[in-house]
C-alpha cells in the first residue's frame, strides 16, 4: 500500500470515528433533554404541582420544561467561546458532563409532598443547567462531523449528529414507556419514573470514553497551528455576522416549534384532548423516532445533491401543508391513522428540515468563528420552541372542540422560517478549507 493510500485510509478512519463519536454523544445528551420533556408531560404535574387543577399543573410543568430553552442561548455563548478558543473536543466533553450530571440529579429531587415549594424550584434549576449544556452541545457535535468531512458530502456527514436526536428521543421515550407499562401506577409515580434519570449516569461514562478517543478537527487544528484563533469569538461574530445569526435563528423557529409539538406536546394532546391511551402515543413517538434516525442521513445526502436551500424549503413546505391533516388524523382516534400522523410528522416533514441544519448553519461562518456563530444562530430560536407546548396547551384550553388554531400555529411558524431561509446564501458548494478567518 502506497503512502498516499495509507493517508487516505487514515483520513477515512478519522472521519468515521468523528461521526460515530459525535452521534453517540448527541444521542446521550438528547436522551437527557427529552427524558425531562417526557416526564413533564406524564408525571411532573401531579408530583410537583399537586395543589393546582389539571390544566394549571400541566402548564406549570411545561413551564419548567421551557426554562431549559431559555438557558440554551447562554450555553451557546459560553461554549461557543470555548469551542472557538480552546477547541471543539474539550467543549464537547464539558457539555456532556454538565448535561449528564444535571439529568442524573433530577432523579433525586424530592416531590412537592416531601419538601413543598423547594421541589419545583430544584427541578427548575436543574433544567436550567441542562439547557446550558445542550446549548453548547449542538455546535460542537455537528462541527466535529462537518470539519472532518469538509472535502465532500458535508450534508451527509453532518446530518449524523442530527440523527442522534431522534435516537435520544427513542431511547428516553422507550425507557419511560417500558417502566410505565410494567409497573403499577402507584409504583411508577413513587419511584419508577426516577430510574431512567439514574441511567443517565451510565450513559455519561460511555459518552466520555467515546469522546476522549477523538482528535481535534483538522480545520481547527490548522487554525491553532497558525496562531489565528479568535480572541473574543462571540463578540466578533455578532459584530461581523449578525445578519446570518438572526436569519439562521429564524429558519429554525418553524422546525423546532413543530418538533416539540410532534414529540412532546402530542403526548398530552392525545391523552387529554383525544382521549387515547398514553402508552399508545409513547409507542407511536418511539416508532417515529426510530424511522427518523434513518431518514435524517438520507435527506442530508439529498442536500449535497439538491443544495441546502432547496431541501430546506421542501421540508418547510411539508410542515406547512401537513398541519391540518396531522390533527385530523390524530382526532380520528384510529390507531393506524394516528400512527401514520406521528411517523410522517417526525420522520418525514421534520426530518427533511432538521437534516439540513447541521450543514446549512455552520457553513455560513468561517472556521475562526464557526462554533460561536453556528451555536448562537441555532440556539437563539430555542426560547420560541420552548414555549410551543405552553402555547399549544393554552390553545387547546381556549378551543377544546377545534384543532384549527393548533394547525394555524404550525403554518405560521413554518411560513416565518421559509421567509428567513430565502434570505440565506447557498452554502453547499462552499470550500470550507479556504477563508478560515
Amino acid at each position: 500500500m502506497s503512502a498516499g493510500q495509507q493517508h487516505q485510509r487514515s483520513e477515512r478512519r478519522a472521519l468515521t470515528e468523528a461521526v460515530v463519536a459525535s452521534t453517540i454523544g448527541t444521542t446521550i445528551e438528547w436522551y437527557d433533554f427529552f427524558l425531562y420533556g417526557t416526564a413533564s408531560a406524564l408525571v411532573f404535574p401531579k408530583l410537583f404541582f399537586p395543589d393546582f387543577d389539571r390544566f394549571t399543573s400541566q402548564i406549570l410543568s411545561f413551564g419548567t420544561f421551557t426554562v431549559g430553552f431559555l438557558a440554551r442561548p447562554i450555553g451557546a455563548a459560553i461554549f461557543g467561546h470555548w469551542g472557538d478558543r480552546v477547541g471543539r473536543k474539550s467543549s464537547l466533553v464539558a457539555t456532556l458532563l454538565l448535561m449528564g450530571v444535571s439529568t442524573f440529579l433530577v432523579g433525586f429531587v424530592p416531590t412537592y409532598e416531601r419538601i413543598g415549594i423547594a421541589a419545583p424550584i430544584l427541578l427548575t434549576l436543574l433544567r436550567f443547567v441542562q439547557g446550558i449544556g445542550v446549548g453548547g452541545e449542538w455546535g460542537g457535535a455537528v462541527l466535529l462531523a462537518l470539519e472532518y468531512g469538509h472535502r465532500g458530502k458535508r450534508g451527509f456527514y453532518a446530518s449524523w449528529p442530527q440523527a442522534g436526536v431522534p435516537l435520544g428521543l427513542l431511547t428516553s421515550t422507550g425507557i419511560v414507556a417500558l417502566f410505565e407499562a410494567k409497573l403499577p401506577t402507584e409504583a411508577f409515580e413513587a419511584w419508577g419514573w426516577r430510574v431512567p434519570f439514574y441511567l443517565s449516569g451510565l450513559l455519561i461514562a460511555v459518552g466520555l470514553i467515546v469522546r476522549f478517543r477523538i482528535m481535534e478537527t483538522p480545520l481547527f487544528a490548522e487554525l491553532q497551528a497558525k496562531g489565528e484563533v479568535a480572541k473574543a469569538p462571540v463578540v466578533e461574530v455578532i459584530r461581523r455576522n449578525w445578519r446570518e445569526i438572526l436569519l439562521a435563528a429564524g429558519t429554525r423557529v418553524g422546525e423546532q416549534t413543530c418538533f416539540y409539538l410532534f414529540a412532546i406536546y402530542v403526548i398530552a394532546y392525545v391523552e387529554k384532548v383525544v382521549g387515547a391511551e398514553k402508552n399508545f402515543i409513547l409507542f407511536a413517538v418511539s416508532i417515529a423516532a426510530l424511522v427518523e434516525f434513518f431518514t435524517i442521513p438520507l435527506f442530508g445526502r439529498l442536500s449535497d445533491r439538491w443544495t441546502r436551500k432547496r431541501t430546506y424549503i421542501l421540508g418547510l413546505s411539508l410542515l406547512f401543508c401537513f398541519a391540518f391533516p396531522y390533527f385530523a388524523l390524530l382526532d380520528s382516534r384510529d390507531p393506524t391513522l394516528m400512527l401514520l400522523a406521528v411517523v410522517f410528522s417526525l420522520a418525514g416533514a421534520h426530518a427533511v428540515v432538521y437534516s439540513v441544519q447541521a450543514s446549512l448553519i455552520p457553513e455560513l461562518f468561517g472556521t475562526r468563528l464557526r462554533y460561536s456563530g453556528a451555536s448562537l444562530g441555532y440556539q437563539l430560536a430555542s426560547p420560541a420552541a420552548g414555549v410551543a407546548p405552553l402555547i399549544a396547551a393554552w390553545l387547546s384550553k381556549q378551543y377544546p372542540e377545534a384543532y384549527w388554531p393548533l394547525a394555524f400555529y404550525i403554518m405560521f411558524v413554518s411560513a416565518l422560517s421559509l421567509v428567513c431561509v430565502l434570505g440565506l446564501a447557498e452554502t453547499s458548494r462552499k470550500d470550507l478549507s479556504h477563508g478560515v478567518k
